[in-house]
């Protein structure tokens, strides 16, 4: 974190400058009010996230403004009337933008001013990437002011969820997508269905599915998932990698993305366990970090099944304490931004999730989701990474194939820095590029998409390993089912449930059966 200045309780108003922002504030903070002002470099008020806390380490909302957990939004300044005492501020704006944080007083009779000009670390768009994020619980009227404040540019609103639906006492918008500021968008036609076996999330809908009523295990996701793909731009997203149907979700062939970034991280914690999902072994992967290493791991066992499903992000702000954003990915169309290619872009895999760093990789200057199709039994890889955190970074992992070949030491600072690497590939498979960051508290890290690798002669790669971990999990899945017989009592819904199971199992069994490589 970036300590801006520390505002005094003095008399007359001051400027502390550190390196290129400014922290104005009265000499003597006074009235119970405290004012904040916030521009970017040139002076213009920026919207952005305030985390404001007592001296008892409580947070304080702003009434009136977005609040949400311990923070809340403006569009660039916001007046607060405060009991006397001591306040800690942290003051950000997605991870593009330097992190600001200091301490004010507030006395009894006048206004306490803190001003900050808050710097890019970073301008992913004017490189042709734009940020979104999928999964966001907030209220609709809020929303185009929370993705200003966190720069984001494409934003997926849950109005419908299980047994919740906001539009059955209201009429359904002409048009679910709005567009403002010229390059941001919201769909807010976005629904999930979270049950037994897990969560999905059916994005860019023109109505809600009706899903109110369904039981815990009946009617089995699946049949959801096929009403949704009635619509022609609708997309589906796994909202955890760990939920216990996603080996049935991924052996129908329907699903667009995954969640390697997931709301189990937190800004400020890690969800330690997997919920009602498939639990990881906790002492090989302990906590606090563990559940974001199993994720890697489970997305990783995905890829080496030949499976090309690019990563996405969620938040869930709005049920869990993180922002909107803070699980983003940020996906390459160029410019400028149009809703309908971001998503095309997304399903080729030209993306990067992240929670913190950022993370620009070219392999021999292709994007990632590039197939590098050659002729010859090796390939050769330049890689031109480059890396900007508010966080610091030790290191820089190239994974191929699940496994780290190749690490590249960092500067471990906050800023940016270029780095590169050359490997020499010798299998058919995949690599990506991972940056993990020094945080000890949650799972703070950047991830491209895939690169995938056809050498000559080769099949595309599967691992037995890999395939047989899903066979596995199915087997576990329909065991669970079979002894829980009180939630599927009636034998056509058991059989149905069952029947989508088995032909997971069957579809999986075959992975193995077809594998390459071990």
């Amino acid at each position: 974190m970036v300590l801006r200045g520390i505002v005094k309780a003095l008399a007359v108003t001051f400027a502390i400058t550190v390196g290129n922002s400014f922290c104005a504030a009265p000499l003597h903070a006074a009235s119970g009010k405290l004012r904040f002002e916030i521009v970017d470099e040139r002076g213009v008020p920026l919207p952005c996230r305030i985390h404001l806390l007592d001296a008892a380490h409580k947070p304080v909302k702003a009434p009136g403004l977005p609040n949400w957990a311990d923070h809340f939004v403006c569009a660039g300044s916001a007046e607060l009337d405060l009991p006397s005492g001591k306040y800690h501020f942290e003051i950000q704006r997605g991870p593009e933008y330097e992190r600001t944080s200091g301490d004010v007083t507030v006395a009894a009779t006048e206004t306490a001013r803190v001003a900050i000009r808050l710097l890019r670390i970073a301008n992913l768009a004017q490189r042709g990437w734009w940020s979104g994020e999928l999964h966001i619980h907030r209220p609709v009227a809020d929303v185009e002011l929370l993705m200003r404040a966190e720069d984001l540019h494409v934003g997926t609103a849950i109005t419908w969820w299980n047994d919740e639906n906001q539009w059955l006492k209201r009429p359904l918008p002409e048009n679910p997508l709005r567009r403002f500021d010229a390059n941001r968008y919201c769909q807010i036609m976005a629904g999930e269905d979270e049950r037994e076996g897990g969560a999905l999330l059916f994005l860019n809908l023109p109505r809600p599915l009706d899903i109110k009523g369904a039981k815990s295990e009946y009617p089995a996701a699946m049949q959801f998932l096929h009403q949704a793909r009635r619509h022609k731009e609708a997309w589906i997203d796994i909202e955890k990698p760990f939920w216990w149907d996603v080996p049935v979700w991924l052996a129908s062939g329907q699903v667009d993305s995954i969640e390697l970034a997931n709301n189990h991280m937190c800004r400020g914690e890690m969800y330690e366990s997997e919920a009602w999902g498939k639990p990881r072994d906790a002492k090989r992967l302990p906590p606090p970090l563990g559940n974001g290493y199993w994720s890697q791991e489970i997305y990783y066992h995905i890829l080496n099944c030949g499976l090309r499903i690019p990563p996405s992000a969620g938040s869930a702000s709005g049920v869990l304490p993180n922002p909107v954003g803070y699980n983003r990915v940020y996906v390459h169309t160029g410019k400028p931004l149009d809703y309908a290619d971001w998503w095309q872009a997304l399903k080729a895999g030209r993306a990067m999730v992240t929670n913190g760093p950022l993370l620009l990789c070219r392999a021999n200057g292709e994007l990632p989701g590039h197939v590098f199709a050659l002729n010859e039994k090796q390939l050769e890889v330049k890689l031109d990474v480059e890396l900007s955190s508010n966080d610091p970074v030790s290191t820089v992992e190239i994974i191929h194939n699940g496994k780290v070949v190749s690490s590249v030491r960092c500067e471990s600072k906050v800023g940016s820095q270029k780095l590169a690497a050359a490997l020499t590939f010798g299998q058919s498979g995949w690599f990506l590029v991972r940056a993990i960051a020094d945080n000890k508290q949650t799972f703070r890290f950047a991830s491209t998409a895939p690169f995938y690798l056809e050498l000559r002669g080769a099949k595309r790669y599967v691992s037995r390993r890999s395939s047989q971990f899903f066979v596995d999990w199915v087997r576990e899945r329909i065991d669970r089912i079979k002894l829980a017989s009180s939630k599927l009592a009636d034998e056509k819904e058991r059989r149905e449930v069952l029947g989508n199971q088995q032909q997971a199992l069957t579809f999986w069994q075959q992975k193995v059966a077809a594998a390459t490589d071990e």
